[in-house]
C-alpha cells in the first residue's frame, strides 16, 4: 500500500472486442482532455486488459496508436486462429478417431463393445478435456501474434502502472499482473501461508497475463503458472493458482484501484464499462443456451453489487470522485442523473462545489433542478458534445456488438469509440471537474 493513494485512476471493463474497442474512445478522449497522461494507475479485466496493456506497451504517439488498434480490430481474428490452429485439428482428429471407432464398431462382431469405447472418449474428456484440448494456450498465442510481440511483464512502460485482473480459483481472490508484482492477496505476507508466495513478474508474458484475463469460464482452460514463474521452485509445490476471467470477480476494475488498502488505490477515479445493459431474451431451447443466460446474469449481479459497493455508497464510505460510464447509457440521461444523485446525496460536496452552484441550489437542489440543468449544460458543452451523439440505431447497434473475438466492421468501432468519447468526456465534466486543465 502507498502511504498516499495514486492519483488519478482508470478502469476498463471487460467485455471482448467491443469492451477493446470502446476503451480506445475513453483513452482518445481523455488525451484529448489533457488527462491520459495523468493517468497513474491502469486496472484493466478482459477485453480491456487487450487496450490497457497494448497502450501501456506502446512507445508510439497515442493517436499513431489507436489507429493501429483500430485496424487490428478490424481484421485480427482470434477465433480463426484458434480453429486453423494444429491443436484444434489434433483434437478434431482425437474424437473423429474414437466416434470412427464406435460406428465402425456397430458394423462388426465387436458391436457390444461400441458403446464402452464412446464411454472411453467421454471418460477422457471429462478427465483431460483441457489437456486434449488447451484452447487458452491458442488464444494466448493469437493475442501474442496479434497485440504483444512476446513482451513480457517488465517490458510495460514505467509511466503508468498496469493491474491486469483475473481471478484466482485456488483462492477465490483477485490475482493481479503488474510490472513488478504478480499474485493475490492470500499469497501475500499477511497470508496464512507462510513463509509469502512471491512470483517473478519480470519473465512473465503479457500475452498470458491478458489470457488470464479474458479467460471465459467452461469455454476456456484455466491459466496455469508454471514453476519458472516462482521466485521459489518449492512454493509451485504449496500453490496451484488456476486463473480465469478477472470479470468474474469484479468485471469493471474498479475495485483494486478503490479499496483502502489496495497498492493499486487512487484518490479519483475514471470508470469505462463496456458493458450494454441486461437486455430481455425469453428464449433458451437448450442446456447451453440456459448456462449462457445464467452466466450473463450472474455477471450482471456481480457488476451491480460492484456498483452498489464502489460507487453509490461512495459519498458515505471513500468518498473520492468517482466519473463512471457506460456503453448501456443514453447520454441525454447524463446530467438528470447527476441532478437525481445530488438530490440523494450521492455528490460528493467538494464536487458540488467545484460546480459553482448557487447556495439555495445546494440547499435545496429538488426545487431547482430546471436552473441546475442549464447551468451543467452550459459548464459541461453539453450541446456541442450532443451533436455527435449517436442516433438511436446507431447506439443499438453499439452496446448489441458481442464479446467474441472476431473482427469488427468499421462503422461498428466507430460508433463504440464515439459513445465512449462522448460519456468520458461528459462525465469527467461532471463528476471529476477538479481535473480538468484551468
Amino acid at each position: 500500500m502507498p502511504e498516499t493513494p495514486h492519483p488519478l485512476g482508470l478502469a476498463l471493463s471487460g467485455g471482448g472486442y467491443r469492451a477493446t474497442a470502446f476503451h480506445l474512445g475513453t483513452l482518445k478522449k481523455l488525451h484529448e482532455m489533457k488527462l491520459l497522461d495523468k493517468v497513474d494507475v491502469v486496472s484493466t479485466i478482459s477485453g480491456g486488459s487487450i487496450t490497457g496493456a497494448a497502450w501501456c506497451l506502446s512507445d508510439k504517439p497515442y493517436m499513431e496508436f489507436h489507429e493501429e488498434m483500430v485496424a487490428k480490430l478490424q481484421t485480427k481474428n482470434v477465433l480463426k486462429w484458434v480453429f486453423t490452429s494444429f491443436t484444434f485439428f489434433k483434437t478434431l482428429l482425437f474424437l473423429l478417431v474414437f466416434l470412427g471407432g464406435t460406428i465402425y464398431l456397430l458394423f462388426t462382431c465387436w458391436a457390444p463393445f461400441s458403446p464402452l469405447v464412446f464411454l472411453l472418449m467421454c471418460f477422457l474428456l471429462y478427465k483431460f478435456q483441457y489437456k486434449i484440448f488447451p484452447v487458452s494456450k491458442e488464444i494466448e498465442r493469437a493475442y501474442d501474434s496479434f497485440f504483444f510481440n512476446k513482451q513480457t511483464l517488465k517490458d510495460l512502460r514505467d509511466k503508468h502502472i498496469i493491474a491486469i485482473g483475473s481471478s484466482n480459483l485456488q483462492t477465490g481472490r483477485p490475482f493481479t499482473f503488474s510490472k513488478n508484482h504478480m499474485g493475490d492477496s492470500a499469497y501475500g505476507s499477511s497470508s496464512s501461508y507462510k513463509p509469502p508466495i512471491y512470483f517473478k513478474p519480470e519473465l512473465f508474458p503479457v500475452s498470458r497475463a491478458v489470457m488470464a484475463s479474458s479467460c471465459v469460464p467452461f469455454a476456456f482452460s484455466p491459466v496455469l503458472i508454471a514453476t519458472d514463474y516462482f521466485k521459489e521452485a518449492a512454493d509451485a509445490k504449496r500453490v496451484h493458482p488456476q486463473l480465469i476471467d478477472g470479470g468474474v470477480y469484479d468485471n469493471q476494475g474498479i475495485q483494486k484501484i478503490t479499496q483502502q488498502d489496495s497498492f493499486y488505490c487512487c484518490q479519483n477515479v475514471i470508470v469505462s464499462d463496456a458493458g450494454g445493459n441486461f437486455s430481455a431474451n425469453l428464449k433458451y431451447p437448450n442446456a447451453v443456451t440456459l448456462l449462457m443466460r445464467t452466466v450473463d446474469l450472474f455477471m450482471y449481479r456481480i457488476k451491480a453489487s460492484s456498483m452498489v459497493q464502489h460507487i453509490y455508497n461512495n459519498v458515505h464510505g471513500a468518498g473520492r470522485p468517482i466519473a463512471y460510464f457506460s456503453l448501456g447509457w443514453e447520454l441525454i440521461w447524463c446530467i438528470p442523473g447527476f441532478i437525481k444523485n445530488m438530490i440523494e446525496g450521492q455528490v460528493l460536496p467538494s464536487v458540488i462545489q467545484a460546480h459553482g452552484f448557487k447556495e439555495e441550489w445546494i440547499k435545496d437542489p429538488s426545487h431547482h433542478q430546471g436552473e441546475i440543468k442549464i447551468h451543467l449544460e452550459k459548464v459541461t458543452g453539453y450541446a456541442e458534445i450532443l451533436k455527435r451523439n449517436l442516433t438511436d440505431a446507431q447506439w443499438e447497434f453499439a452496446r448489441k456488438t458481442g464479446t467474441n473475438l472476431t473482427p469488427l466492421s468499421k462503422d461498428n468501432i466507430d460508433w463504440l469509440i464515439i459513445q465512449a468519447e462522448n460519456m468520458t468526456e461528459l462525465q469527467v465534466k461532471l463528476y471529476c471537474p477538479h481535473l480538468l486543465p484551468k
